[in-house]
C-alpha cells in the first residue's frame, strides 16, 4: 500500500522509554475500504529505540528436586488472575497448580478420568481475570468451567467439528477467543459417511459459553490462502476419505493475535510488519506498521528449510488416529516415509514473514517478536500500544516472550533449567512495556 495514495496526517509523540524522552514520528493513514468502514493506517518509525531489560525475578517453580507440587510434567499454559495468581497448565500429569503472588502453592485440580472435571486429552487452559478456569478438552469434546476456588461449575460441549484451538482470555463476560493455531481435532460419526471436508482454521473466532453448547462467532476475518489443491487422503485406516486443502506452503505467514483489556483483538497475518486492530464488531479499526521489509524466498533458503524440517521430524512419531465408537481422535506430528516426502516436495510462498509471534500485555501493550538473522530464528522484539505509539524494543536473546502477563506489572516466562526441565519464571516488568 503506497503512502500517497491516501491523505495523510503527519503527528509528532513524546513517549517515555527506557527512562527517556523520545519523540517519535508516526504518520497516520485514512483509508476506506467500504462506506463508513474507515481505517487508519499508522506508519511507525522504521529506526529501533532499543530498551534495556530491567526485569526484577519475583519467584520461580518447578524443580526436579523441589517439594511434590512443583514437580512438572508439560507446563502447557499459564495465566494470571486479577489478584496476582498465576495457574499452570500441566498437561502430563492433567491438573491445574495455582500459586500464590509470593510464590507459595495455593492449591491444585484436575486429573484423568472420564468423569465430569476429570481430563481425558485437555489441550488447552484459559484464566479469566476473576479466576475463573476454563480447559479444553478434545477427549471429552467440551470445555469444563471451573469457579475460583478450583470446582467444577460445568462442562460446555464444544459441537460440530471439534476443534482446540490456542486459546486467549476476554475481561468479562462468558466467552473466550479462538485464534488459528491448531491444537488437537476430534472427528465424530465419521463412519456414516464416506468422505468429510476438514474446515479451513484461519479465523479468529469468539466462543460464547453460556448454553449447554458453544457458540461460535466470528470475531475478526483474517487473510488465508485459497484452497489451491484440495485433496482426498486415507483417513484412520478405513474407507473414510477426508479432504484436506494440501500442504501448507513453507514460510506461508501465520496469524498471530492476542485480546486487549478492552475487547478489541491485535493480529498479524500477513509476510508484511502490519499489526492489525479489530473491534468487538469485527471492524479492523486500525493497521499499525513499520518499513520492515520481507526477505525474498530463493532457491537457497528453500534448501536450507528442507533440510531443517527434515532433521526435526527424524525423532519425531508418526501421526495417530484413535477410535472409540463412532469417534475419531487426531494426534501426533507426523514423522515417518509421508511426511519425508511432503517435505522433500515442499512449495514455498515469495516472502519470509517480518513477524513470528505476538503477545498483548495485562495493561494493553503489543509485544510483536520479529524473525531473525536467519528465516526462523527469533530476532528483536517491539513493544507498541494500542493508540499508535511506538515505545522501543529489545534487542535480539535479550529476552523471550512473556508466556502470561499479569497485574502489578508480572509476566511469567517458561524456562527449562540446565537439567532440561521445565520452571516458571515470574518477573516485574516496567510499567511502560506492560
Amino acid at each position: 500500500m503506497r503512502a500517497s495514495r491516501f491523505p495523510t496526517t503527519r503527528r509528532t509523540r513524546s513517549v517515555a522509554a527506557g527512562g527517556a524522552v523520545v519523540l517519535l514520528s508516526a504518520t497516520v493513514i485514512s483509508v476506506t475500504p467500504g462506506a463508513g468502514l474507515a481505517q487508519d493506517v499508522i506508519e511507525l518509525p522504521g529506526d529501533d529505540h532499543w530498551l534495556e531489560v530491567d526485569f526484577e525475578e519475583v519467584y520461580r517453580v518447578g524443580s526436579a528436586v523441589g517439594e511434590a507440587w512443583q514437580e512438572f510434567g508439560t507446563i502447557e499454559r499459564v495465566g494470571f488472575d486479577d489478584a496476582g495468581n498465576l495457574y499452570l497448565f500441566d498437561r502430563l500429569a492433567a491438573r491445574v497448580v495455582v500459586v500464590g503472588s509470593d510464590g507459595d502453592f495455593v492449591r491444585e485440580f484436575g486429573r484423568k478420568g472420564e468423569g465430569p472435571g476429570e481430563f481425558q486429552s485437555a489441550m488447552d487452559m484459559v484464566v479469566m481475570s476473576d479466576g475463573r478456569v476454563v480447559i479444553a478438552d478434545m477427549g471429552h469434546r467440551a470445555y469444563h468451567l471451573f469457579d475460583p476456588g478450583g470446582n467444577l461449575e460445568r462442562m460446555v460441549r464444544m459441537g460440530g467439528f471439534a476443534q482446540v484451538r490456542e486459546m486467549y482470555p476476554e475481561t468479562g463476560g462468558e466467552s473466550v477467543v479462538r485464534g488459528a493455531k491448531m491444537l488437537g481435532a476430534v472427528f465424530q460419526s465419521v463412519l456414516r459417511d464416506s468422505i468429510m471436508v476438514f474446515p479451513d482454521t484461519r479465523t479468529i473466532e469468539r466462543i460464547f459459553l453460556t448454553g449447554d453448547e458453544a457458540a461460535v462467532e466470528t470475531a475478526a476475518e483474517v487473510w488465508g490462502p485459497a484452497w489451491t489443491k484440495p485433496a482426498a487422503r486415507p483417513f484412520g485406516g478405513g474407507p473414510q476419505q477426508v479432504i484436506v486443502r494440501g500442504d501448507r506452503r513453507g514460510f506461508e505467514p501465520e496469524v498471530y493475535a492476542g485480546v486487549l483489556p478492552e475487547g478489541r483483538i491485535a493480529f498479524s497475518d500477513s509476510s508484511a510488519y502490519a499489526i492489525k486492530l479489530a473491534e468487538r464488531d469485527g471492524r479492523i479499526s486500525s493497521i499499525l506498521t513499520r518499513p520492515l521489509s520481507p526477505e525474498p524466498v530463493t532457491e537457497r533458503v528453500m534448501s536450507e528449510e528442507k533440510d531443517r524440517r527434515l532433521r526435526d521430524r527424524e525423532d519425531r512419531p508418526e501421526s495417530s488416529v484413535s477410535r472409540s465408537g463412532d469417534r475419531m481422535t487426531v494426534s501426533g506430528t507426523g514423522g515417518g516415509a509421508r511426511e519425508r516426502e511432503r517435505i522433500e516436495t515442499l512449495e514455498f510462498a515469495e516472502e519470509i514473514p517480518v513477524v513470528r509471534d505476538l503477545r498483548t500485555s495485562w495493561s494493553g501493550r503489543i509485544w510483536v517478536q520479529r524473525r531473525g538473522d536467519e528465516p526462523v530464528s527469533d530476532g528483536p522484539i517491539d513493544i507498541l500500544a494500542p493508540d499508535g505509539r511506538y515505545l522501543g524494543s529489545y534487542r535480539a536473546g535479550a529476552t523471550q516472550l512473556p508466556d502470561a502477563f499479569g497485574p502489578g506489572r508480572l509476566a511469567a516466562f517458561i524456562e527449562r533449567d540446565e537439567l532440561d526441565v521445565q520452571t516458571v519464571v515470574v518477573k516485574r516488568l516496567p510499567g511502560t512495556v506492560n
